[in-house]
């Protein structure tokens, strides 16, 4: 490997297309179970590479320098291999404060609370510091420490926060209904950021939308800290308005373009041309449907009923729409928050969230 990403699952990542716009060099995406990170590391077979959940914390034994920055942060996610000495930098610092801004979600005199306790979650309390948050807490299942709250403490004796930022994975593809806290109980809200990417608007994200919230996904904060990366690993500045361009250049071919309308209206007709025009791939949620129920929708709506159509359109938004990106989808009528899908019960099930 000469350059990459490494972490434990990675089929959400969007880093390999992001670095191929930053410059020209091979950006490997290397899943490594725990067991296998020491040996990795040890041999130093890579130029620079990022890091990423859940390993921004435990790599840090293995390097012979840390950015004064990252050391007090306590987490590394940028590794440049310097003639067989590894050197730890963190550039999530800068991605986040970059999306915040961006996001005009205020953290000056506000308090805050951030979801988490892992290596992502020490850059947000860091962030939160430096642009002069009031006060700061960390929210977690398993509360440890001083300013780290469980769940059921921050709804009770926080709900004058001023800003929610979410480090967990609650949320993240696959798991897209998963939602770690409500935005709704906390009137003196004034901003929300999530750090997951995928999908580019979370539940999170969606709900404080809702409120008529500023709210922001996690994409600009992955560009931002990929662009600050690179600058590391080539040891040469990137132009003025690298990361604007790239981020937006992503986020376009990553949205999905979606046209919704009754049957007959055209939207298939539509959406052919469309995918046809823009190299798209085209999802016709009708055709899905027809495949699933094996007769037309017309029959099964007329045999089985609206309910049990819902329920089986649902499921189809939730299981092979949702997941998509980069798509022109066409569907019906049904409100598009659907495709999120029921709700799975808790939504922290089987995720490291610490």
């Amino acid at each position: 490997m000469e350059y990459g990403v490494i972490g434990q699952r990675l089929p959400h990542s969007f880093s390999k297309e992001i670095h191929a716009k930053l410059a020209d060099y091979a950006y490997d995406i290397t899943e490594l179970a725990p067991e296998e990170l020491p040996q990795f590391l040890r041999s130093r077979a890579f130029r620079a590479i990022n890091v990423t959940i859940p390993y921004k914390q435990a790599v840090m034994p293995y390097l012979s320098w840390i950015s004064p920055q990252a050391k007090a942060i306590g987490a590394v996610n940028t590794i440049v291999n310097r003639e067989g000495e590894l050197y730890g930098y963190n550039t999530d610092f800068y991605g986040l404060r970059g999306l915040l801004q961006r996001g005009r979600v205020p953290l000056k005199d506000q308090k805050v609370l951030i979801l988490g306790t892992g290596g992502t979650a020490h850059t947000a309390r860091a962030v939160a510091a430096s642009e002069g948050a009031a006060e700061i807490w960390c929210v977690s299942r398993t509360p440890k420490g001083e300013h780290t709250v469980s769940y059921e403490e921050a709804l009770a004796r926080h709900t004058d926060a001023g800003v929610l930022l979410n480090t967990t994975p609650v949320g993240m593809f696959p798991s897209l209904a998963g939602q770690p806290i409500d935005p709704a109980a906390f009137p003196a809200l004034r901003g929300v950021a999530d750090v997951i990417y995928n999908p580019l608007r979370t539940k999170l994200v969606l709900a404080a939308k809702g409120l008529g919230l500023p709210a922001a996904g996690g994409l600009y904060m992955l560009v931002a800290q990929a662009a600050r990366a690179n600058e590391l690993f080539l040891d040469s500045p990137l132009p003025a308005g690298t990361v604007e361009r790239v981020y937006r250049s992503v986020l376009a071919e990553k949205e999905n373009i979606v046209l919704i309308g009754m049957p007959g209206c055209g939207k298939s007709t539509v959406g052919k041309a469309l995918a046809k025009r823009l190299g798209r791939p085209l999802i016709d949620v009708d055709e899905l449907l027809v495949r699933r129920f094996g007769c037309s929708i017309a029959a099964f709506f007329e045999e089985q009923g609206e309910a049990a159509f819902r329920a089986e359109e649902s499921a189809v938004l939730a299981e092979e729409v949702a997941p998509l990106t980069g798509a022109v989808i066409a569907t019906g009528d049904t409100a598009l928050a659907i495709a999120l899908g029921p709700d799975d019960g808790d939504p922290f099930s089987g995720l490291d969230l610490d």
